[in-house]
């Protein structure tokens, strides 16, 4: 949705029937923050708009599925310039939350996670920050040389598990967590479960490291190689890049898989 041109279908309450338009403040890598755009659309309205003049019939829209999406505004002097996530279904996304089409790519959970892990590391960061200025494009995500591993690759898989540790933190995501593969974490009184990934930070920081580690080993770097890609980032901190430093030691010692 354009904020501008759509604006006449944008309420600002909330109410029955009425989706969350979702913005870039309401997520950062790996998460969905507590802001709101402040803006809902009833369903129906929404349909109509993303329909345009085909007849709505009933038929399955991407805003129902899971779906990948960034930051479009972007600037490679921030601390970082691809900032991904995995969005809940049944919300709205405006121009600026550039999301996946999932039915018309026929992405799977693994596929997206695995896409999502790559995206937030440091290495494609890096390699994006050689051509962006301050709006990230498709066009800019079409040039990334980006590993295509179905979801079949246990290289894909121990990404992909990892990623989804991480966004699935709330109940809404239970049934992505579910496709990845993952297991309740903690349960209720009344058996369902209401965490499949983790909220503790240092295991946050953790997984992200590991993150970082695999994915520079999947484009096939040297230890000096991924130094210098972490010494081009200067307002990520110190801890941050120690960190996945010694993740991609460990990676290569076959300590973390």
């Amino acid at each position: 949705f354009h904020m501008t041109n759509d604006s006449g279908v944008f309420k600002t309450e909330p109410a029955v029937g009425r989706l969350p338009l979702f913005t870039g403040r309401m997520f950062n890598q790996f998460e969905i923050t507590k802001e709101h755009s402040g803006y809902w659309i009833d369903e129906a309205d929404g349909r109509r708009v993303l329909l345009g003049k085909t007849l709505d019939t009933g038929q399955p829209l991407d805003y129902q599925n899971y779906r990948w999406l960034h930051r479009r505004i972007a600037r490679s002097t921030d601390t970082r310039t691809l900032i991904s996530t995995i969005a809940p279904p049944m919300v709205f996304t405006e121009v600026n939350s550039t999301t996946l089409k999932v039915i018309a790519s026929g992405i799977n959970a693994v596929e997206q996670c695995f896409w999502c892990g790559v995206a937030n590391s440091l290495v494609l960061d890096w390699l994006l920050r050689q051509s962006i200025t301050t709006t990230l494009n498709m066009f800019y995500l079409y040039q990334l040389p980006v590993p295509r591993l179905p979801s079949s690759d246990p290289r894909a898989k121990s990404i992909a598990v990892r990623v989804a540790q991480l966004v699935c933190t709330t109940p809404e995501f239970d049934d992505f967590a579910k496709a990845v593969g993952l297991k309740p974490q903690t349960s209720t009184g009344s058996g369902r479960s209401v965490e499949f990934g983790t909220t503790d930070p240092t295991e946050r920081a953790k997984l992200r490291a590991e993150l970082d580690g695999l994915v520079a080993h999947l484009y096939g770097l040297t230890e000096a190689e991924f130094a210098h890609i972490l010494g081009t980032f200067p307002l990520v901190a110190d801890a941050v890049k120690v960190d996945a430093h010694n993740a991609y030691r460990r990676v290569a010692s076959g300590l973390v898989q």
